[in-house]
């Protein structure tokens, strides 16, 4: 089984050195516009921001709840998706058992820009999205270079029908992103996360795992 990786919970002072300087983002359509995530944590926690809501995937009803803490740059995460979440949905999503919740980590500015892109359409959108984003995470990330993950991020948009106009808007929202990054940091420090992925079944935190120890878990729950 994979390890997880370790992260730095982003407090004003840590985001702000994530992205000292700010990044690039590359807009075929329009001039380059700079996003920086220095700026978005000099705000954060100086006012009242709300919250964002879950998306949730799955009957709302379900006996079962399990959230998974996530970074979209995050090999263990993406290898979660690939041998664990595939089997998950179909055998305890899809078919009413448990409530899936995902929720973003971003201990890089690559990985809040593929959030930015996942939450960019709505909630409908937002699995399917995420699902393409974990699958072609080395694709995307490509030679690590600022424009170049831009570009393959709105490729991703752009396939799962936003316009480039939208994506323009949702990657250059300072607010949002300060939304975004209050409920992580909020969110992720209540729940005493430092590694990703972390899982919580019925608020019962674990570390990463494969299916068939997850399967023996969300079983027992689903016996009481």
């Amino acid at each position: 089984m994979a390890k997880a990786t370790p992260i730095m919970m982003l407090g004003v002072a840590a985001a702000a050195a994530v992205a000292a300087g700010g990044w690039w983002l590359a807009q075929p359509s329009a001039s380059n516009s700079e996003f920086s995530l220095a700026a978005v944590a000099q705000t954060t926690g100086t006012a009242s921001t709300e919250l964002l809501p879950d998306v949730i995937l799955g009957n709302e009803q379900a006996k079962v709840t399990l959230i998974e803490y996530a970074s979209y740059t995050c090999p263990h995460c993406a290898n979660f998706h690939d041998t664990v979440f595939g089997q998950l949905k179909a055998n305890y999503i899809d078919t009413g058992l448990v409530k899936f919740i995902h929720r973003e980590v971003y201990f890089d500015r690559f990985g809040l820009m593929a959030a930015m892109v996942a939450n960019c359409d709505g909630p409908a959108k937002y699995y399917p999205v995420t699902d393409v984003i974990y699958e072609t995470q080395r694709d995307w990330i490509g030679d690590g270079a600022d424009a170049t993950v831009a570009a393959n991020l709105i490729k991703i948009g752009l396939r799962a029908g936003m316009t480039q106009e939208a994506l323009n808007v949702c990657l250059t929202d300072n607010a949002r992103a300060e939304q975004m990054v209050a409920t992580f940091q909020t969110r992720a420090t209540t729940d005493d996360v430092n590694a990703t992925p972390t899982l919580f079944v019925n608020g019962v935190k674990y570390s990463n795992m494969g299916y068939d120890a997850l399967k023996v878990i969300l079983d027992a729950e689903l016996a009481k």
